[in-house]
């Protein structure tokens, strides 16, 4: 059993448990805040499901991007190999609850 306490994490991204098969994350943008410069892909051999609230653009190319609102309660999967970039619309921090099959990142959030 893994128990973390979410409300002690306040960085931009922070991994909040993982085991062998999967991994958690809390991200949190400030507004206007975005999780890339542009689109892209750092964890190809994962997925990532995605909840928060705000605008996420994602697609298998820069040119073929589909854009979706994310509103509360919202769960977003952004497959394998699929660019993505997630923004706060908001007036408030964005925090968002990630979960990656299997695990994309080290214990300290780079990326693997």
């Amino acid at each position: 059993m893994k128990h973390s306490k979410t409300g002690k994490f306040r960085g931009q991204f922070d991994v909040l448990a993982a085991t062998r098969g999967a991994q958690a994350a809390m991200m949190t943008l400030p507004p206007g805040g975005v999780s890339d410069d542009e689109p892209s892909n750092e964890h190809p051999m994962s997925e990532q499901w995605l909840s928060g609230s705000g605008r996420a653009s994602v697609g298998k190319r820069k040119g073929a991007l589909g854009h979706v609102a994310l509103g509360e309660g919202d769960l977003l999967v952004i497959e394998r190999r699929e660019l993505h970039q997630i923004k706060n619309t908001g007036r408030k921090p964005l925090v968002t609850f990630n979960l990656y099959v299997p695990p994309a990142h080290n214990a300290h959030g780079a990326p693997k």
